[in-house]
């Protein structure tokens, strides 16, 4: 039980590292004993961040080029030996109503959310399918399950991620691989700076939820580490939501007692 959330010796890649979520999953990554690969569009943000940690390294990555993902990840395992971990964090939002929606900006939301993370369980269920064990966890959001206007798209690729994961559990399971999603809630990152920068609309957002704040990028490290460890061993296919009680909040208003 003392070593069910360990991973050392476990060859663990980081897409998105380099910032936000993606970051704070690999420090604690190799807080737990991981090898950790940070691969991040972003190479110097990549490189910084793996110089700071002990047995971490770093590559450039665009998860819309499928033959790159592919060759990132088997050139992990040519140096290592093996690839235990890949966790997935990046995403895009363009906020507009969808009668305002270019096809432009559709297809670019589109291109990293959803083809993106299917880049990344394709190349990844290979390695690991073949190697009969791994562990996949990609990032889905709150918005896969309740939406504003100005988030259709954005919205429909995060739910569309909840149904790759389930497939891909299916599909890897009987070879020992599980898949799982993480959907934050309101997190303060690089992609929600703009939302922060509007008094009224972060507050609003902070009074939705349960806990009446937003998360930190750390405190998503938590249960993505939780998915990727043996303590998560019999879970796969499912979404762990850590939105401070967003979805289990109907309303804003606090009737009388």
């Amino acid at each position: 039980m003392e070593t069910l959330f360990r991973l050392d010796g476990k060859v663990t890649a980081i897409i998105g590292g380099a910032s936000g979520i993606g970051e704070a999953v690999a420090v604690g990554a190799v807080a737990h004993g991981a090898t950790v690969v940070v691969l991040d569009a972003n190479a110097a943000a990549a490189e910084a961040v793996a110089g700071r940690l002990p047995n971490a390294s770093a590559a450039a990555l665009d998860i819309r080029d499928r033959q790159q993902v592919q060759s990132a990840l088997d050139g992990i395992v040519a140096k290592h030996g093996r690839l235990d971990i890949v966790v997935c964090t990046p995403s895009i939002n363009i906020r507009k109503r969808i009668l305002d929606y270019s096809l432009d900006e559709f297809d670019r939301v589109v291109a990293v959310n959803l083809r993106g993370s299917f880049n990344v369980l394709q190349a990844a269920g290979r390695i690991m399918t073949t190697q009969r064990s791994g562990s996949i966890v990609i990032f889905s959001s709150i918005r896969s399950q309740v939406v504003e206007p100005c988030q259709s798209v954005y919205a429909m690729t995060k739910a569309g991620i909840v149904q790759l994961v389930r497939t891909a559990a299916a599909e890897f399971g009987p070879a020992g691989v599980r898949v799982n999603a993480v959907g934050p809630g309101v997190v303060e990152t690089p992609l929600t700076a703009p939302i922060k920068a509007n008094p009224d609309w972060y507050e609003a957002y902070a009074n939705k939820n349960a806990l009446n704040r937003w998360a930190r990028a750390e405190e998503m490290a938590g249960p993505t580490l939780f998915l990727m460890s043996e303590a998560a061993s019999y879970v796969t296919g499912t979404i762990l939501y850590a939105d401070g009680g967003w979805l289990a909040v109907d309303g804003r208003f606090t009737p009388p007692e």
